[in-house]
């Protein structure tokens, strides 16, 4: 009997596996205390100083589409930012940088460089006078940087802006004219007294190009959910100015529709970032992609996942927004059940039974006791190593046991 016990015991008791561990650190920005760039190599050494040799650990620093998008992939891509000069939002000279891939064939823009709202933190919001003109110059500098590129992937949050893309259209070398043949006035306001838009002296290189829009979400462009009425305020738009806004929108899409046979007011996303997709979709065929899709492939995150055991990812606070197109939810969805995903956050605010539910193996916070924000922050680079060797310590034991 005692033989039979101990060889069932040996048959039942799986044997430790072999292979190195593969680990996968693809995390967001630490909005204010750390890039994705920062926060992925933090967490790739405190998981080599758990692991050490028994472990392959790979980092590929990741975003949303939103704040840092263009510093995770220039890290992803291992390129260096190119900067050009051009305009903010109320016409101002200004720089702003953009990525070129390694091969040169595909441009990241994040168009909070020219347009986006801190840009202009320094003066009263003008949000009836406020151009996206900036963001077209940018993307002009990038194709003369870069004759081959095939495709842009534009990153949109952060806008100061309501034009619609007017402004964008205008620096590429669309006309926008009132019904005199006049140019009409930039920004949002000044569309009111579009009549017709000229299309035919847009760059032949940004007809060329594939436009993929980084959208996370579904608003249309005009009415109580559109871009002027949901974030206009944001910008500083009164009720008055809502409803200037609103009219000018209309109009550009009127004008648009007329010149292009598309009419894109109601597309999913057509408000976001004030209603920029708008003239791209309809003079350009730019796609509106979520944002955590288009950055995972510009990064190649799909690939890098492939055949991980164990992946770290995380951002600032984890709660219920994060489960919806943001990092961790993206990355999860990409896992799709064949790795351990374990998030590092500054604050966890969901419960294990969320946590588990939304396929996550397990959530630790920075804060190793008492301390304040600014503590946190400062400290945050230090924490995320603590934290991630924490983390892949108590995966490895687990991993030794069956």
């Amino acid at each position: 009997m005692h033989d039979d016990v101990k060889n069932a015991d040996a048959t039942t008791t799986p044997a430790p596996d072999p292979r190195p561990l593969s680990v996968v650190v693809a995390p967001d920005s630490f909005k204010g205390s750390a890039t994705a760039t920062q926060v992925a190599e933090a967490l790739a050494a405190g998981a080599r100083e758990a692991l050490g040799d028994a472990a392959a650990v790979r980092a590929v620093p990741f975003a949303d589409g939103g704040e840092g998008t263009l510093d995770a992939i220039l890290g992803a891509w291992g390129e260096a930012p190119r900067t050009c000069a051009t305009t903010d939002a109320l016409g101002r000279p200004t720089t702003a940088r953009y990525g070129v891939s390694p091969d040169g064939r595909t441009l990241a823009v994040e168009a909070a460089e020219a347009y986006g709202l801190p840009k202009v933190s320094d003066v009263a919001l003008r949000p009836l006078d406020a151009t996206s003109h900036g963001v077209g110059t940018v993307v002009l500098a990038a194709l003369d940087d870069a004759p081959d590129a095939e495709e842009v992937v534009l990153f949109v949050g952060g806008s100061a802006t309501t034009d619609g893309g007017a402004g964008v259209l205008a620096a590429l070398g669309a006309a926008l004219l009132d019904a005199d043949g006049a140019p009409v006035a930039p920004g949002g306001g000044g569309l009111r007294s579009l009549a017709r838009i000229d299309l035919a002296g847009l760059d032949p290189r940004a007809r060329a190009l594939r436009w993929r829009i980084a959208c996370d979400v579904d608003n249309p462009l005009l009415g109580p959910r559109g871009a002027a009425a949901v974030f206009g305020p944001q910008k500083g738009a009164t009720p008055q100015d809502v409803a200037v806004l609103d009219d000018g929108l209309a109009h550009l899409a009127d004008a648009l529709a007329a010149a292009t046979g598309h009419d894109a007011r109601d597309l999913p996303g057509a408000g976001a970032s004030g209603g920029l997709p708008v003239g791209l979709s309809a003079a350009l065929g730019a796609e509106l992609v979520p944002g955590g899709e288009l950055v995972a492939e510009a990064v190649g995150l799909a690939e890098a996942l492939d055949g991980a055991d164990l992946v770290l990812t995380g951002e600032g606070r984890l709660d219920e927004q994060s489960l919806h197109g943001k990092v961790v939810d993206t990355v999860v969805r990409l896992v799709a059940g064949r790795a351990a995903v374990v998030v590092v956050a500054g604050g966890v605010e969901l419960t294990p039974a969320q946590v588990a539910d939304a396929g996550i193996a397990a959530a630790f916070s920075l804060a190793p006791g008492p301390r304040t924000l600014a503590e946190l922050s400062r400290d945050a680079v230090v924490e995320l190593e603590r934290t991630a060797a924490h983390a892949c310590r108590l995966f490895a034991a687990g991993r030794a046991r069956g």
